[in-house]
């Protein structure tokens, strides 16, 4: 070691991989207005050398939009960006990538088809143009795959990768970029429990080599495990800054919501009831043929829930599908109450007491451009007392969008706001009032929470068990294992579309749940 503690013959300035290193990078009275909308309201922010800094917030709070001006999406209205004391200008994603700044976003930005190798060179100049560099590049991989065990093999081709190594190919890409500061947009919102402490690791190293890392996640337990400081934005502005080891739980989500949440979920013992769904033996094929469900045989009684959980692409949306006779079943049977299903329209559906939140809010939940009280009756504007023969009957309508307005606290300006200009938090509870108003005797949740901030899913949550005390039987499939967990009575685990187990919620472990959905366990129905 010499007097600057570093050891003979290394360049402190330098990161292990050889890349510049950002001592501190600062974005001062930043401020974003967009038509409307003060997206970012004079933040401050700062992130320094070996540190993992989160950035925390509800939807809407300006956390993509900060991240977007430093990555060169945005430009800012007010405000300025300092890279080692230094202000800088970063009108391109290009500049960004020049001053070292890179970022992982949530959906992977690779081609399939390609080698890991391809996937690292594509875009990048070439010594042998057209050609690519492909040895040079798989070199460097493999020194940058060694140097923070990343386990990358250049010569794989993307789409045989898991996920998790698909997480780490993006890590790799961004490194071989030049990145010493590095935002991670939910890099784990479909990873397994193991992939997750798998680049955990990877993250830990990478900071402790001396890279920046700016991490954004809504879940609360990945924060305390993995960063140093915490920032919290709350509409546009910058409500704090703190050292992670310093606050709990309940502290960062009264941050970001302004009122004190409720975390923890109690779910009293199920009073299961008679059988209400039941899938014997059910397949079903893609649109290629190849199979997606396999011989999925389970029952959901009334009066509890049960959760759905694997890595999303494992059969889920399938699932979900077959139910609402919006994917054709090639064997077997579904049973709703003692009224075979198999593929009856959703229309049929709705009349025998099945009701529906769909995974894509927006596609399938709503008509965006009608109003939240037209929203409101979607499926029952045809009946009474909705209608009186041909003639709709608005009195009635409106007082019923009125009270459900009030009953599930949705934030609107008025009713006949087009629903397009609610919050993604509002109009799932648009969906919820509509769906759970029509007196269910089933329900499927899918996604319930996706993209929805803390204060909403705790909502959620709470009428979702309220629902199941009333004797409602619900489906529950998530992609979250912390909602699957806290929701369900017992647990079906898909993965490739075949049952890996049904399992007590309360007597499985995390652990291993996420053996199963890894595909590396198998257990016995509970």
């Amino acid at each position: 070691m010499n007097q600057n503690g570093t050891k003979n013959g290394e360049n402190k300035n330098l990161l292990p991989s050889g890349l510049p290193r950002i001592e501190s990078l600062e974005m001062r009275g930043i401020t974003k207005r967009f038509p409307g909308v003060l997206a970012n309201d004079r933040v401050n922010f700062e992130v320094k050398t070996g540190e993992i800094h989160a950035l925390l917030g509800e939807n809407g709070a300006g956390k993509s939009t900060l991240m977007k001006i430093l990555y060169g999406l945005y430009q800012p209205n007010e405000g300025e960006i300092l890279l080692n004391g230094q202000p800088i200008q970063i009108n391109t994603p290009t500049d960004s990538l020049k001053y070292g700044i890179g970022m992982i976003h949530q959906h992977f930005m690779l081609v399939d088809t390609m080698t890991v190798a391809e996937n690292v060179a594509l875009g990048l100049p070439s010594s042998r143009e057209p050609r690519m560099d492909l040895d040079i590049v798989s070199e460097r991989i493999r020194d940058l795959s060694q140097k923070y065990g990343l386990q990358v093999d250049p010569d794989a081709v993307i789409g045989n990768l898991a996920v998790g190594e698909r997480q780490r190919v993006e890590i790799v890409k961004a490194l071989y970029r030049g990145a010493a500061l590095l935002v991670l947009d939910e890099p784990t919102a479909v990873l397994t429990p193991q992939e997750v402490d798998d680049i955990f690791v990877i993250l830990r190293q990478m900071a402790a080599d001396g890279h920046a890392l700016i991490f954004i996640s809504h879940k609360l337990h990945e924060i305390f495990a993995l960063t140093d400081r915490v920032s919290v934005l709350r509409d546009g502005r910058m409500v704090g800054t703190v050292n992670t080891a310093d606050v709990d739980k309940a502290q960062l989500a009264s941050m970001m919501v302004g009122r004190e949440v409720l975390l923890e979920r109690h779910r009293p013992p199920a009073e299961r009831g008679e059988v209400r769904l039941k899938f014997d033996n059910v397949s079903a094929d893609n649109d290629d043929g190849n199979p997606i469900l396999k011989n999925i045989s389970f029952e959901v009684h009334s009066g509890e829930i049960v959760g759905v959980a694997g890595v999303s692409g494992n059969g889920q949306r399938p699932l979900a599908r077959t139910i609402m006779g919006l994917q054709a079943v090639e064997s077997g049977k579904i049973t709703l109450e003692d009224t075979d299903v198999t593929d009856l329209l959703p229309a049929e559906l709705y009349k025998i007491g099945l009701s529906y939140i769909p995974e894509e809010r927006m596609h399938d939940g709503v008509v965006k451009d009608f109003s939240v009280e037209e929203n409101l009756i979607l499926q029952d504007y045809v009946r009474r007392p909705f209608s009186n023969g041909i003639f709709l009957a608005f009195k009635q309508i409106a007082e019923h969008a009125s009270q459900r307005i009030r009953e599930f606290t949705v934030k609107t300006p008025t009713k006949d706001t087009a629903v397009k200009n609610l919050s993604g938090g509002n109009i799932q509870k648009v969906i919820l009032a509509r769906e759970l108003s029509r007196k269910p005797r089933f329900l499927i949740a899918a996604q319930p929470t996706r993209g929805v901030d803390i204060g909403a899913i705790e909502y959620i949550h709470n009428q979702l068990l309220l629902e199941r005390s009333k004797g409602l039987a619900t489906l529950l499939i998530s992609e979250d294992l912390d909602e699957v967990k806290a929701l369900s009575d017992r647990i079906v685990v898909l993965f490739h579309g075949e049952i890996m187990g049904i399992v007590n919620s309360d007597e499985v472990t995390t652990e291993e749940l996420g053996l199963m959905m890894a595909g590396e366990r198998r257990l016995e129905p509970a």
